[in-house]
Order: structure tokens, then sequence, then C-alpha cells
């Protein structure tokens, strides 16, 4: 008597789950079956359609891989597939077998033997079947049929774990290959080309051809608003990496006690509120690039950690024991003077001398000569495409008037300009087809133009007066002061409105409130203004 102890099948799930891949689970799914079970062959069939195939096998002839049984052509698999238990057939039974002559011990016709078939069903649905067949009759005959249906239990779950790894790899090259195809579209759809013939955006273009294919970490910088960010991205799609994630990380938006997670992950409980694991940035990043816009604005802390992912290509999530092996290619990106900011002791010296291998320094738009015009017919075209305008032009004069400002905002406030134009000009035409712009549309455009102005005052709510200056801060402490001074007298007579604020400055409202809030500046419900520093 045969018999399947609660032991062997322990021993079984157990060598199962140790498995290294589909195939070596199902080898040791018939090496344990042969080892239990006296049989001379025993073979391992995936249901595909109305079809058979064999996946795994012993004591069957090499050429049964190549061969696909369809069901209703080989009774024996029939009578298995309809049946919800194990089926054992008689020794006698005259219903052909599907392996005769295939056995590797036995030539010829198969003479009178045992043989059984358990239906692999996993819920409701047949997943294949596993067969056993042996030249002693009866030698199945007393196998409990508890065991056999508790064996067909354990390979119909070692099937079922195949096909969810295999789907689970087809949805992961699915993916992968509509992120390669969505970073190829963002990349043509958002305008990739970093437009400009200057002479310092021909250097530019030069240095990015130059250490883009290369593994190095790169430091960019420059003003607010030269398109530091298109120069990542012109950087990673120029590299090896191009067809894996480019992923962003704005570091001055990260609160400080968020950081280490935001850029590492977490697994759950780690600390209250982490409910779930959490991959961090480096992980979405791995085989690919990670942007960390604003690296000044990171705190001293969390420098050291991005120092040791960048020099050990380990990361560890928050609350998690083990280390993590990464490939991420750094890109970071400043408007503050990185060098200064190490003296002044807010930048790490070995972390900015990591970042800066190849330090690339984005020209301000006043020191690109008449890339401007270039740029803004390169933005003209986007708002015509956006506001559904046949054609659109600048009148005659409007290019000289926007050459001669000094564009303090850089390429981001001449898009922004050039999009209010296209709409003001798009209202006031007659002719829907063919819309002119003026330099009325433009605006004022006086750099000039003093923030005590009327231009910029219109509530007339008093001019400031100049501050103080207090040097026993030094120069640094000085110059936050002022800051500070301007930009209170600025938010107060803009009634606490950042974007207003932001617009008698001539700054971006974001890049405004990340340096007030630097400076230790906070707006208070209360409509007052306080100071932390």
């Amino acid at each position: 008597m045969q018999d399947i102890s609660a032991s062997t099948l322990m021993e079984m799930t157990i060598g199962l789950a140790s498995g290294v891949n589909d195939q070596d689970r199902f080898n040791r799914l018939i090496d344990a079956i042969r080892k239990t079970i006296t049989c001379d062959c025993v073979a391992l069939l995936s249901l595909q359609g109305d079809t058979l195939v064999p996946i795994a096998m012993q004591g069957l002839s090499r050429d049964t891989f190549g061969r696909r049984f369809i069901i209703s052509e080989h009774p024996r698999f029939d009578a298995i597939c309809a049946s919800k238990t194990p089926v054992r057939f008689d020794s006698d039974s005259t219903l052909p077998d599907p392996f005769d002559g295939l056995l590797i011990d036995h030539d010829g016709d198969l003479p009178m033997h045992a043989c059984m078939g358990l239906p692999l069903l996993f819920g409701d649905k047949l997943l294949g079947v596993l067969t056993l067949d042996s030249l002693t009759p009866d030698v199945f005959a007393n196998i409990p049929a508890r065991s056999l249906e508790v064996l067909a239990a354990i390979a119909a779950s070692t099937m079922q774990m195949a096909l969810t790894f295999s789907q689970l790899e087809s949805q992961a090259k699915q993916s992968k290959q509509l992120l390669e195809e969505l970073n190829e579209e963002a990349w043509e759809r958002e305008g990739g080309e970093l437009i400009g013939k200057s002479d310092t955006m021909m250097a530019l273009k030069n240095d990015i051809a130059v250490v883009a294919p290369s593994e190095f970490n790169i430091l960019i910088h420059g003003e607010t608003g030269v398109g530091k960010e298109l120069v990542a991205r012109t950087l990673h799609h120029q590299s090896a990496r191009k067809r894996k994630p480019l992923v962003y990380v704005n570091c001055a938006a990260i609160p400080e006690n968020l950081v280490e997670s935001e850029l590492f992950g977490h697994v759950r409980g780690a600390f209250t509120g982490a409910d779930k694991n959490r991959s961090g940035k480096f992980a979405l990043a791995d085989g690919g690039t990670l942007f960390l816009d604003e690296i000044g604005e990171l705190p001293l802390a969390a420098q050291s950690k991005l120092l040791r992912a960048l020099q050990n290509n380990e990361i560890q999530p928050v609350g998690q024991d083990n280390i993590q092996t990464i490939d991420v290619r750094v890109l970071a990106a400043t408007n503050r003077d990185l060098k200064q900011e190490v003296e002044d002791g807010n930048f790490r010296a070995d972390l900015y001398h990591r970042l800066s291998v190849y330090p690339i320094a984005v020209p301000a738009l006043r020191e690109r000569g008449d890339d401007t015009s270039l740029l803004a017919g390169f933005f003209l075209e986007q708002a015509r495409r956006k506001l559904g305008i046949n054609q659109i032009k600048f009148r005659s004069d409007v290019l000289v008037f926007l050459n001669r400002y000094n564009w303090p905002g850089n390429v981001r406030e001449l898009e922004h300009v050039i999009s209010r134009s296209a709409l003001k000009a798009l209202a006031r035409s007659t002719n829907k087809r063919l819309v002119t712009i003026t330099k009325e549309d433009c605006g004022p455009l006086d750099q000039e133009l003093a923030v005590n102005s009327p231009a910029s005052n219109p509530q007339g709510q008093g001019s400031m007066a100049a501050p103080e200056v207090d040097l026993s801060e030094g120069l640094r402490g000085a110059t936050e002061d002022f800051q500070r001074t301007i930009i209170t007298d600025v938010l107060e007579q803009a009634n606490f409105n950042w974007a207003q604020a932001g617009r008698t400055l001539k700054t971006d409202r974001a890049n405004l409130t990340r340096l007030a809030k630097r400076l230790g500046l906070n707006v208070a419900k209360s409509h007052s203004i306080e100071r932390t520093k």
C-alpha cells in the first residue's frame, strides 16, 4: 500500500516554496512525487484552451515536450479533465493511453499497466492535469483518495503561482514598454529641444553632449526660470538610461520630517501614519535618473543620508533593517551658490563635491543675445496650438521691444508673457484666423520700475523707505535682513496676496514663498507677519 504522510506533504510544500523559478518548482514537484509514489513516469501538463501542453515530466522521451494533446482526441485526458476528483483507470482499460510508446524504459505498445490522473483545480478553474503511469498493474489502487486530493491541490497551487508570476511578468514588461513610450511622447510633446543659437547656448549644448552618455552625477546651476529642468530632461534623453524612468523631486517642497521617507521610502508602521509600505524616489528611479531640483534647500540631516546613497549606491527605507542596492544617476539643480553655502556651513562640502563631478551652468536669458526672438517664436507656436488659432504673429516692433527687456524671470517669464499676450490679442482681434500681437498685448516690461512706483503700487499704499543696513551679521545677514524687509513691505501692500507680491517683485509665487520660509517669515491667519529669525 502506498500512502502519502503528512510530513511528506509538508516537506513537498516547503521544497516548492524554495524554488528559484517556475520550472524549478515544477521539477521539484515531479521529483517529490516520484520519491513518494512508485511509478515509471509522471507528467505535469498545463491546460491551454482545448489542449494539454507538457511543462514538466520524468520517465518519458524528450520529444514528449514538443507534443500538444488535444483533449477531445484522448479519452483518458478527457475523463481526467471532466472529473473533480482523482481518476484511476483499470489495468485492463481499453481506453488508449496518450503516452503509449513514449515511456523511456519500454519499447512498443504498453502492456497492462496502472494509470492515474489528477485534475488540477484552483477554485472551479481547471489549470491542467497530473498523470502517473506504472508498468506494475494496480500499484495505485490502495493510495487513499484524500492523499491524492491533497497532492492535486499542491500541484494546482504550484501551477497557479506560476501563472500569476507569468502574468505579473507580462504586466511588468507592458508597463516598461508603456513607460518608454510615455517618456518619448512626453519628450516630444513638451518640446525637448533646447532652443537657442547664441554662443552661451551652443557651449551649454556641447557640455550636455559630452557628459550625457557618462554616468557622472551632474550639478545644474542657474537663476530661477532659466530652464534647469529642461537641461536635466535633455541629459537623461541623451544618456543610455533614456528608456528608464526620470523621477523628479522638488527638494524645497518636502517637509523636513518627511525628507528621508520621500527619498528612500518606508515600511508599514515605521512612524505614525505609515499604514503601508512605500517606495522612495530612489527606488522608483532604479535603473534610471533621479532629478533633485532645488537641492540647496535640503536640510543638513538629509544631506548626510543622500551622501551615503551616492557613495555606496545603497538605500535603507525608514523602519527597515535591510539595505537595498540601487542603480541611479543623480542630476541636481539649484539657483543658489553652493560654494558659498558650503563656506557658510549650510551645505555639506563632501556632498557638494560628490554632486558636482561635472557642473553645468545654464545662462540667464539676458546673456543669450537674440535667443529671445527664437524662444518667443517657440512659445508663440505653443500658444497657437493651445488656443486653436490658425495663425498668430508679432507686429514688427514687438521683437525689438522684447529684446530690450532684461527678463529677470528668464525663460519662464518670457513664456508667461507670450501666453498672456496671445490670449489678449485673440480677445480683441476681429480676424480670428490671423491674430497679431502688439506691444500693448505684452504689457509694461520696464525693468527699471521701482518697487514703490505707481505701476507696481496701484493702490497707493505709499512707498517703502530704504531699510537701514546692519552689518553686524556680515554681508549674508545684511542681505537676508534686507530681503525680509522688502518681502514684508510688499506683502502688506498686496494685502498678503502672495501671487500679487510675486508679480510686484517679478518672481514666481512658489519661489517667493520658499524664500520667505527660508528667511523665517510666516503669514499668520490674522494677516500679520511673524518672524522666526
